[in-house]
């Protein structure tokens, strides 16, 4: 989600319903070599939350539908999950949302936290923003599960984001003194299938650690994810404005990195514009499988399949110097 300065307001191959509008764990029909092929497991989750699902406006029921399909993977995968439910007020109503988190335990009980919201605008499906996030973490969670990782995971599906990053602030606001120390960095995932160019950001300075890790894994590995150079000055190289669900973090003094698909040289030059062909798809009716899929064949699943892998070598050897042939 990118909003410059104002906040805006299948997996069908792989499952069975009993009644439309629920994701019952039992009814899933799962295929394991799909783990085994980077960006496809991605790219189902990507699918169901557009076509199954479709737009997910924090408080509905297509929201807290996303919700139970997103916890349910988690468990099918053997993660344990905590649904943290919080409530916002927006024009004078109260609304209802939740955040789901599973915990991996690696090496050092020092965290990692990886984030991607499942809520969207009430325009177009969400595909880009944010379905392929979601997809993109749910598929890296599960090829992680067995692997001995060097510091603990938090994989956070936030909701509410787009109602001015509701999720991912409560769960930094609930964080004590002691949690944020712990911590060594956030990773956000957010619109990841339809920009020109892939990405990766973080802090300036010292603490942009993680996006150097992911720079050097990119050229090791030859994916095609670069950073912002710096051409508008309101954003300098290797960062990103505070619009999505790294931001909270950020204040908290955490370290991030955020992995995004824009074009940082098209209009303004502030990442907005996410393709030359068709400007930003996030927030629009465009922002559906079928449009992106007809005009940029084949970007979906390479994006997916390339953010995938920069984020399983990073996750596995994070803070290390080097990784794996």
């Amino acid at each position: 989600m990118r909003n410059r300065i104002f906040i805006s307001m299948v997996m069908a191959l792989l499952l069975l319903f009993t009644s439309a509008g629920s994701v019952a764990a039992s009814t899933i029909t799962y295929h394991p070599s799909l783990v085994h092929k980077t960006g496809k497991m991605a790219y189902e989750h990507t699918k169901y939350l557009t076509y199954t699902v479709g737009a997910r406006v924090a408080g509905s029921a297509k929201e807290a539908e996303a919700r139970d399909y997103v916890d349910s993977q988690f468990k099918r995968m053997g993660y344990t999950t905590t649904v943290q439910p919080f409530s916002y007020t927006s024009r004078g109503a109260v609304v209802h949302s939740s955040n789901v988190i599973a915990y991996k335990k690696g090496k050092s009980s020092k965290e990692i936290i990886v984030g991607a919201h499942y809520d969207s605008v009430a325009v177009g499906k969400g595909s880009d923003d944010n379905a392929s996030g979601v997809g993109v973490m749910l598929e890296v969670a599960e090829v992680l599960k067995k692997i001995n990782t060097p510091y603990s995971i938090k994989f956070i599906a936030f909701g509410a984001e787009e109602a001015g990053l509701k999720g991912s602030s409560y769960y930094a606001n609930q964080m004590n003194a002691q949690e944020i120390e712990n911590t060594v960095g956030m990773i956000n995932l957010d619109s990841l299938a339809v920009g020109d160019y892939m990405y990766v950001y973080g802090n300036a300075g010292d603490k942009g650690f993680i996006r150097d890790q992911a720079l050097k894994i990119a050229e090791k590995k030859k994916l095609a994810i670069g950073t912002n150079s710096g051409l508008n000055p309101d954003y300098p190289a290797g960062t990103t404005g505070d619009w999505s669900d790294h931001a909270p973090f950020k204040r908290l003094g955490i370290p991030y990195g955020y992995f995004e698909a824009t074009n940082w040289e098209a209009g303004d030059m502030d990442g907005y514009t996410q393709t030359v062909k068709h400007g930003g798809v996030w927030h629009t009716q465009n922002d559906t499988l079928e449009f992106i899929e007809r005009e940029f064949p084949g970007r979906v699943e390479e994006h997916l399949e390339t953010f995938s892998q920069a984020l399983t070598e990073l996750l596995k050897f994070f803070g290390k110097t080097s990784t794996s042939k």
